[in-house]
């Protein structure tokens, strides 16, 4: 399960120079479905040990979903620790995005066996915050080895969450879009509308003649809902 020559695998580095600042525990934090339709926002937070992680082990969208699921078979017995947290589409349409990514966050690194020191987060945006040490990289998911395992084990189990609602829901493609705007997901959408496990406060919705009315007024930063 080589990863293509033309990508780097990930490294120690930022856990290394962490480590060196004092935290003796530090779990790389990663999300997965900010962009989809439907179905939970879902944050994998995951500890490691610092020793050489299962060859291949990249950023999860670098992975085929085969190749993404036989790295998952091999991280989870070999991470130290990890935990998923996830907020489901009514708590993001009450509280918005970044709020929900906030509560997913958190309830992953709850479920660690050991609160950590320090948190390396994929993205330039904190949205953990205090009481959180926190250190931001863009693109830790492909640099940083507890990132890129915490992309993969993320990734995973909302695939495997979205693919069982598929037999409820088989014209949405939820078994192989996991909730993205795919064109069997959108065909299935102008047909018989969204699902309850739809984001019902996103701009699709305004493109669905027979569905916009259902559109819920987004929240403003803070979760508060325009008035007018």
């Amino acid at each position: 399960m080589a990863v293509s020559p033309s990508i780097t695998p990930p490294s120690y580095e930022l856990e290394h120079e962490l480590s060196a600042a004092g935290a003796a525990l530090i779990a790389g934090v990663d999300e997965v479905g900010r962009g989809a339709w439907a179905g939970p926002v879902v944050v994998c937070a995951a500890v490691t040990d610092g020793s050489e992680p299962p060859e291949g082990l990249t950023d999860s969208k670098k992975l085929t979903p085969a190749r993404r699921v036989s790295m998952g078979d091999l991280l989870r017995p070999w991470v130290r620790d990890h935990a998923i947290g996830a907020a489901d589409p009514a708590e993001i349409d009450e509280h918005g995005m970044t709020e929900a990514l906030r509560r997913a966050a958190g309830r992953a690194l709850a479920g660690l066996r050991t609160r950590p020191d320090a948190v390396i987060l994929d993205g330039k945006h904190d949205y953990l915050g205090r009481p959180w040490r926190v250190r931001t990289a863009v693109q830790a998911d492909l640099s940083c080895v507890t990132v890129a395992a915490a992309s993969v084990l993320a990734k995973v189990h909302r695939d495997a969450y979205m693919a069982g609602l598929d037999p409820d829901f088989p014209d949405y493609g939820f078994a192989t879009g996991a909730g993205y705007p795919s064109p069997a997901h959108r065909a299935a959408l102008a047909e018989h509308g969204p699902t309850p496990h739809h984001r019902m406060s996103w701009s699709y919705l305004d493109d669905l003649p027979k569905w916009r009315h259902l559109r819920r007024p987004r929240p403003y930063p803070g979760g508060q809902l325009p008035l007018l």
